[in-house]
């Protein structure tokens, strides 16, 4: 049985694959050890990955990093470069280019907004909601 072009059997693994980039998105993940977790080949996997969800298995893990490091920014205890290596970039450089893309500001500027902001008595769970990346932002 297929669901689109991606079969039920392939939909399962990739799930798992997601899954396992939520779970470890602090660890070197890359798409090759992605596709052999999911027993696909790479450009398989890549292809299937994004029928499946929309987006590139790099782009997914890269938004989870970055939600994760907005997490930790917010609570203030680290440094950008502390926050970055945490979350699994080896490149500061490439994670603050993509932090700014997905949260329109950097990670310092985050930082430090978040360090002024009232957040006393909201929720972690209402403030992650509300601070989400979001990839595909629709015009003002």
């Amino acid at each position: 049985m297929l669901v689109g072009m991606t079969s039920l059997e392939d939909l399962v693994r990739l799930r798992r694959a997601r899954d396992k980039m939520d779970r470890d998105y602090a660890q070197p993940l890359d798409v090759a050890a992605l596709a052999r977790f999911a027993l696909m080949s790479p450009g398989h996997f890549s292809r299937s990955f994004r029928a499946a969800f929309g987006e590139s298995p790099y782009s997914y893990l890269m938004t989870r990093r970055i939600e994760r490091a907005m997490a930790l920014l917010r609570i203030g205890e680290l440094s950008v470069t502390d926050v970055c290596l945490a979350v699994g970039c080896s490149s500061l450089g490439t994670f603050s280019s993509r932090f700014t893309e997905l949260v329109g500001e950097s990670p310092s500027a985050y930082k430090a907004r978040a360090e002024h902001a009232d957040g006393a008595g909201v929720a972690p769970c209402i403030a992650k909601i509300h601070t989400r990346p979001v990839r595909h932002r629709q015009p003002s």
